[in-house]
């Protein structure tokens, strides 16, 4: 392995490194200097600060090049953006009996226009995601089921993808790229075909909204 390899291997494994490279956000000089001990680590040998500086600038464009170009114009296009407040986010193992608490709550909700109710079934557990008017609903049916955790006070924000999302890369990633920059974690992702939902901490709910509005926007 050369410097050219390891310096490639390092970058790539961040990829908000790449990406501000590829942005000219980072000065390489400085970068180089950070990772000369880990390339110095793994050649078995001191390297000049020069040449890891020359193996930075003769990176070939990584993925972030690739996708970039396309997926500014991509994200231009995406269409409403709704937020919702007051919601509930409960946690069951699965069972044999859990999709017939699911079945019930869904009957029992029918009704309600102004209700939010979205489930997420994963290999050993599924997540309901509900207005909080429906905690005492969702409590009484699921007595039986073992709960695995339970959050109240969030909010969420759902995005409509344009139909060809799924051609093209980098969708997600760019999206959560810029609530992570932004310092906002997430507690849920929700997603279907065109359309994705993301939960977070209802205080954090006003700091995402604009960040995700913002894509929507040409950019230079």
């Amino acid at each position: 392995m050369n410097i050219a390899q390891v310096v490639e291997k390092l970058i790539s494994q961040s990829p908000f490194l790449e990406e501000a490279l590829t942005d000219n956000l980072i000065n390489v000089s400085s970068l180089a200097r950070k990772l000369r001990p880990e390339v110095e680590k793994i050649l078995k040998k001191p390297v000049q600060e020069g040449a890891i500086v020359m193996a930075i600038n003769r990176r070939a464009p990584g993925y972030y090049f690739k996708i970039s170009k396309g997926i500014k114009t991509f994200m231009s296009k995406l269409g409403d953006i709704i937020v919702r407040s007051d919601l509930s986010d409960y946690s069951f193992e699965n069972s044999p009996t859990l999709i017939v608490c699911q079945r019930n709550l869904m009957d029992e909700i029918r009704p309600e226009k102004n209700v939010f109710c979205t489930f997420s079934q994963g290999v050993y557990e599924t997540t309901i995601v509900a207005s909080n008017s429906l905690d005492q609903v969702i409590e009484r049916i699921f007595i039986r089921e073992k709960m695995l955790s339970q959050k109240s006070g969030l909010g969420s924000v759902t995005i409509r993808l344009p139909e060809d999302n799924a051609e093209i890369s980098g969708v997600y990633y760019y999206i959560l790229k810029n609530l992570a920059w932004g310092g906002i974690n997430i507690c849920e992702i929700i997603s279907t075909t065109n359309e994705v939902s993301i939960v977070f901490a209802e205080e954090d709910v006003h700091k995402a909204f604009p960040i995700l509005l913002s894509l929507k926007k040409p950019h230079i």
